[in-house]
């Protein structure tokens, strides 16, 4: 009799344990609806990402024990990190990575975190790298390296260097290109964007960079996750045209005669970038949109004719 009772009340048990705990598919579904509320637009992404994160398991893994009850440890851990992100703080900064254009990438505070709006960049510059075949493309003002290492990750005979004047954001960089096993073609390098290039540096057929473009009416109103990136990264100037204004001079004489320079550029900043490469002696200029139709990227061509 004792030994049913027993039975009997460790069943219990396990039952009430059973219902504390919470699988980690729910769980999942619990940070999903928190985010929900919290206002954040992306919640399955960003639900997916810190449960993943916070139990540590891939995506894979995750809906393969979906059923299974998470450790009480690991719950505490996704909702911390879910609070924390409801705080303001990026997920790409809690996780340590993201990705962009298929690629994973290693992610710190002292870099931006890629954006959709910047695969529009890639989109426009891809086509022309892909059809010179060898050559050597520049991503300045490279931060985590994104855009170059998206362009030599499509285009197997581009040779790519990230020219990135932090020494953080430098660190980030040769990081990605290990993990991206992108070391023989890609080649990370300390460039200060605005000051007149070393002759050995070289030329490049073409250039890409999105530099810091927000104007100091921009930064004082920064949204709460912005405000967690590095500013460095996102100060253009009073009126956030500093580096456009300098870059096209500054580094035409290292683009081969014929190559191009694309820029990604802010809301409104499309008349402003293209006066800029006109006056410094671009043609072929134009613009392209981003999926909201805003235009985005800004490219023009070093004449053709133009001397060495």
């Amino acid at each position: 009799m004792n030994a049913v009772f027993a039975t009997g009340r460790n069943e219990v048990q396990r039952t009430l344990r059973r219902r504390m705990a919470i699988t980690y598919n729910d769980l999942f579904l619990d940070i999903r609806r928190e985010l929900k509320q919290g206002g954040v637009i992306d919640t399955t992404l960003e639900a997916r990402e810190l449960t993943c994160f916070g139990v540590n398991k891939t995506r894979e893994e995750l809906t393969r024990d979906g059923r299974l009850y998470a450790p009480p440890e690991l719950e505490r851990r996704v909702r911390e990190l879910t609070a924390r992100h409801l705080a303001g703080e990026p997920v790409a900064y809690l996780i340590g990575e993201w990705e962009f254009y298929g690629l994973p990438l290693d992610i710190s505070k002292e870099v931006l975190i890629p954006r959709p709006d910047t695969e529009v960049l890639v989109d426009q510059a891809l086509p022309y790298v892909q059809s010179l075949g060898n050559c050597r493309v520049l991503d300045l003002c490279a931060g985590s390296g994104c855009i170059g290492l998206a362009l030599a990750s499509q285009a197997p005979q581009a040779h790519v260097v990230l020219g990135e004047f932090s020494d953080g954001a430098l660190r980030i960089c040769r990081q990605n290109t290990r993990r991206n096993a992108l070391t023989g073609r890609v080649i990370p390098m300390t460039v200060n964007a605005l000051e007149r290039p070393d002759r050995a540096l070289g030329e490049f057929h073409c250039i890409v960079s999105n530099p810091p473009y927000l104007t100091e009416a921009d930064l004082a109103a920064l949204q709460k996750e912005v405000q967690f990136e590095p500013r460095a990264a996102l100060d253009g100037g009073q009126d956030g045209l500093l580096f456009y204004r300098e870059l096209p001079a500054l580094w035409q004489e290292s683009l081969n005669p014929g190559g191009r320079l694309l820029f990604e550029i802010g809301m409104g900043q499309e008349a402003a970038v293209s006066s800029f490469l006109t006056h410094a002696g671009y043609e072929n200029i134009e613009s392209f949109p981003d999926l909201a139709g805003i235009s985005r990227v800004v490219s023009g061509m070093r004449p053709a004719g133009a001397r060495r």
